[in-house]
């Protein structure tokens, strides 16, 4: 049985998933709110937030919060996504107190020094500008900007130089206050532990947070549009974007699907045809991209230039293809390769706790694997079909073209090629 959800008297909520035979325990401390909840003025203000907590927190110093976790073989991390903030504590059996304290000094008790802020702004400049030079960074930043133009999903994780810049430690503070609300909090642990241990330590750490409410992000919009951007570089780097569905669409599992029949390993279509076949890329896949209103359909490729356009239209041809019904054996080859994901992912406990915290911020509670694979299984040829058609009804396409010239025709391809 999946384990059970327990709420505190202050809405954190607290998930447990014994694993037995493991000398280790995963702590995940997740807020369900990221970059989505930013408007343009705080864009990237939640990830510089995850990077100021760690300068120092609970009277610990920066050096202390790693030195104290790693001292006993753990070792502690974080991220921020768009919809949600992550705090991470791997431990050796017998961890679990330290990494649940010192995880509560980062969420309730950071010291946001000045000083130290600016500093870190500093770095997360460099961050943006690291990313802005690495290709396979900017292709997705600027596909993602056509996607949901002028929304908070289409604006990047990092922010800029300019809005990161005009945050104080002050109001800083008051964005952590509304981020790391206790009804967003979920203290999810898999691994070596105890769930009587776990549910003392979240009360002891956890039951007393406050915490500012924040509006809903508006529902996402899928805009559209090309994004080509000539560079001088070696090789054209693509991300070609649909409009898709969200997590708790109806036809979720359907596009995780069409994701890997298009493009997800080396039996796939688009590996297939434009690779074995015609020999335009070395690296294509297709992916999926899912929030909890909205979702992408997406494919990435490296080509030379002279054959960006051509892989554009081939793309375009097999995504076009998913409207004939696909073949029993190659959807059954597509539900093994994704169910083996899935099952093969929860032999990490981290993987586990991190899921089951997801699970209850998007449905309130964690998902049976077995019904999940179920779900998976229950997906027919027809409903690949059937969402091929929603994915294509709306005629736009987010297109991203990075590189040589010659390269950048491969935008407006592939829109010809699928919408005519």
């Amino acid at each position: 049985m999946p384990p059970a959800v327990h709420t505190l008297a202050n809405g954190v909520r607290v998930v447990c998933d014994p694993i037995p035979g493991l000398q280790t325990v995963a702590l995940s401390v997740v807020a369900g709110r990221g970059a989505r909840w930013e408007d343009a003025a705080r864009s990237g203000w939640s990830h510089l937030l995850e990077h100021m907590v760690f300068k120092g927190a609970g009277g610990r110093s920066a050096r202390d919060i790693v030195e104290v976790i790693e001292a006993q073989g753990g070792n502690i991390n974080a991220a921020t996504g768009y919809e949600r903030t992550s705090f991470q504590v791997r431990a050796l059996k017998g961890g679990l107190d330290l990494g649940s304290a010192v995880i509560a000094d980062l969420v309730q008790r950071p010291a946001m020094d000045g000083g130290d802020l600016a500093r870190e702004k500093q770095v997360v400049g460099q961050e943006i500008a690291e990313a802005a030079d690495a290709p396979d960074d900017l292709v997705f930043e600027l596909a993602q900007a056509a996607a949901f133009e002028g929304q908070p999903l289409g604006r990047p994780i990092l922010g800029t130089p300019a809005s990161i810049g005009t945050s104080t430690a002050e109001t800083l503070g008051a964005w952590r206050a509304a981020l790391y609300a206790p009804q967003t909090l979920v203290v999810s642990a898999a691994g070596a532990v105890d769930e009587d241990d776990l549910l003392r330590l979240a009360e002891r750490d956890f039951g007393q947070v406050r915490g500012d409410s924040l509006e809903p992000p508006e529902r996402a919009q899928f805009a559209g549009g090309m994004r080509p951007v000539a560079k001088t570089l070696e090789q054209a780097t693509l991300v070609l974007l649909l409009p898709a569905v969200g997590v708790r669409d109806r036809d979720y599992f359907a596009l995780r699907l069409l994701a890997e029949i298009l493009g997800g390993g080396m039996a796939s279509r688009l590996f297939q045809e434009a690779r074995e076949v015609r020999g335009l890329a070395y690296a294509i896949d297709a992916y999926s991209e899912t929030y909890a209103d909205t979702g992408v359909l997406g494919v990435f490729a490296g080509c030379a230039a002279k054959d960006a356009e051509e892989l554009a239209k081939v793309a375009a041809g097999e995504i076009a293809g998913m409207l004939t019904p696909v073949a029993e054996a190659e959807l059954s080859r597509a539900k093994a390769q994704l169910k083996g994901s899935m099952f093969m992912g929860r032999e990490s406990a981290l993987a586990r706790a991190e899921q089951a915290a997801g699970q209850v911020l998007l449905f309130g509670a964690t998902l049976d694997p077995e019904a999940v694979a179920a779900e998976i299984d229950a997906v027919t040829p027809a409903d690949l079909v059937r969402l091929t058609g929603r994915i294509l009804a709306s005629r736009k396409a987010a297109v991203a073209v990075l590189g040589p010239k010659a390269a950048l025709k491969a935008a407006p391809a592939f829109e010809k090629a699928l919408f005519g």
